[in-house]
Formats: C-alpha cells, sequence, structure tokens
C-alpha cells in the first residue's frame, strides 16, 4: 500500500492557536503520518493555547485516528512580523503578553530550534500566518499602514522565514503557505489588502521555490484553500456568505473541511512530491475553475 510516511521527520507548523484553524489539522494529519510536530503561536495567544493543551480542553481535537494523540514538541512563542530581536520596539517588549518570552522573533525560533535540536532540526516548515488589521475595509477605505501591515504579517513572514529556517533544512526539506483565491478573483468584502497580500504570496513562492531549490534544496509550495470558519476566519466578516457561495457553485457543491487542507499539506510535505516545487495548489473543490454562477 501506498502511503505517505513521515516518520523522523521534525515539522514547526507556525500559526497555531487553538484547534479549530488549518494550522492545526495540518499538524494533525503530519503527526499521523509520523512527523514531530512543534507549533508557532502567536505570543498573545501563546497563555490561552497552552491552558487548553494543560486542562485538557481539546483532548478530543488531539485524538489522532490511530489512537495516539498529538503532542507538540515545543510550543514556540513567534509573531512573525519581527525577523529579529533588534526590530522589535520597547513597547511591546514590555508588553505583559510579550515579556515573558525572552525572543519571539523568527530569528529567536529558529536560533532555539537549533538550541533544542541540533544544528540541522527541521524537514517541514509550515507558514499558517495571515493577518491585515484593515481586512474588513474596501481596499479603497484601506490606509497605508493598514495595506503594509497586511503585506508584512501575511506575505513577508514567509519570505523571512524561508531565509532564516531554510538552512535549518534537512535534505529534502519543504516550505509551505496557505493561500486565497483573492489573489486573483475579486471576493467583496476580503479588504484592507488582504488580496494584495495572497497575490504576493503566490508569486513570492514562485520565487522562493527557485531560489531556496537552488540555495537549500528546499521545495516551496502553496495550498490555495477554499473558505473555512476558523476563529481568524471570523475578521473578515462576510465567512458565512463566502462558504455558502463557493459550496453553492463548485463543482463538487459542498463545504471544503480543514482535513482536506490536511491532507494535501501531508502530501506536499511528503518524499511524494519529491518533484513539486513552486506550485499553487487548490483545494477547494474546485470552485476555482468556475467562470460563471452553477444552474440550479
Amino acid at each position: 500500500m501506498l502511503a505517505i510516511d513521515l516518520s523522523g521527520k521534525r515539522a514547526l507548523v507556525a500559526g497555531i492557536a487553538d484547534d479549530g484553524g488549518f494550522g492545526f489539522a495540518i499538524a494533525r494529519r503530519l503527526a499521523e503520518a509520523g512527523a514531530s510536530v512543534c507549533a508557532g503561536t502567536w505570543p498573545p495567544a501563546y497563555g490561552v493555547f497552552t491552558k487548553l493543551l494543560q486542562r485538557g480542553k481539546i483532548d478530543e481535537s488531539l485524538r489522532l485516528p490511530s489512537g495516539d494523540r498529538l503532542e507538540f514538541e515545543r510550543i514556540y512563542a513567534l509573531d512573525a512580523e519581527y525577523d529579529s530581536a533588534e526590530g522589535v520596539p520597547d513597547e511591546l517588549r514590555e508588553n505583559r503578553r510579550y515579556r515573558e518570552h525572552a525572543d519571539f522573533t523568527i530569528q529567536g525560533v529558529a536560533d532555539r530550534l537549533q538550541a533544542d535540536f541540533g544544528p540541522q532540526p527541521v524537514d517541514i516548515v509550515v507558514h499558517s500566518l495571515a493577518n491585515g488589521p484593515e481586512v474588513r475595509n474596501p481596499l479603497l477605505q484601506t490606509s497605508r499602514r493598514g495595506y503594509l501591515g497586511a503585506i508584512s504579517a501575511s506575505t513577508y513572514s514567509f519570505v523571512s522565514m524561508v531565509q532564516r529556517l531554510g538552512p535549518l533544512l534537512r535534505p529534502g526539506g519543504s516550505f509551505l503557505c496557505l493561500t486565497y483565491m483573492a489573489s486573483e478573483k475579486v471576493i467583496p468584502g476580503y479588504g484592507g489588502g488582504m488580496s494584495s497580500a495572497k497575490a504576493a504570496l503566490e508569486s513570492d513562492t514562485r520565487t522562493l521555490a527557485y531560489e531556496a531549490g537552488r540555495a537549500f534544496g528546499a521545495r516551496v509550495n502553496a495550498i490555495s484553500a477554499g473558505p473555512w470558519a476558523s476563529r481568524a476566519a471570523t475578521a473578515v466578516g462576510v465567512i458565512g456568505e463566502m462558504i455558502a457561495h463557493t459550496s453553492k457553485n463548485s463543482p463538487l457543491p459542498e463545504p471544503i473541511q480543514a482535513d482536506d487542507v490536511a491532507s494535501a499539506a501531508a502530501f506536499l510535505s511528503s518524499p511524494l512530491a519529491a518533484s513539486v516545487t513552486g506550485a499553487t495548489l487548490y483545494v477547494d473543490k474546485g470552485y476555482n475553475v468556475m467562470g460563471m454562477p452553477a444552474a440550479d
């Protein structure tokens, strides 16, 4: 039987703060395939997430189909808007949700990984991060600060992670990010520069596939997922309408599930996809191929 086998691999999944998003689903699927998993969690959500784990509040979500349990090897505080400690403003360092973490930057997590596991500690890096401070604003009403904030948190963070974690990858390692079809089609309500951030993310995926492939031997891919009602996605404000519309008009007329995306992520992270790089894989029940609404 042909199976995805990630035994002996270590993954870092950046962007896990609860059990409801794509990041958590991907972590579960990677663990199911045999990988050990470390999580990167936004510092303001770190305490809540670790308490959920400690108090058994998400035990059911942690259970794998085999009966085993997803156990995170490490949970690192990560704010991917900051590349290194030198760029963190003093007022943020003193924020009560940040000050307990010594170095929550991308370089800080890279250093922690090496300190915990050695010089080449990771095989798989998943970027499940996106934030647009003005996502509910139409593009015409988005400020420069809001627009650049969306690009910084949602797009450049991936570039920075490939820069700093690429040298830490073992042979055959891979990077993966999550995008959305607002990169190429108009999705009313998905504003604040987030559509531009996703378009840039897909472009960067192609360029990074070339550059990181030559520099580190790493593969770089993206998954364009259909809409999913994670807690983070509720910030968009129209997520319910997005799901209803795509479900009605897709070739497979039903909503996607987080596990659909997770399964695709496990494939792209595995040796089965050893020759796949620079790709954007749609996991959206085929909605991306439609040119007009489906007939009733």
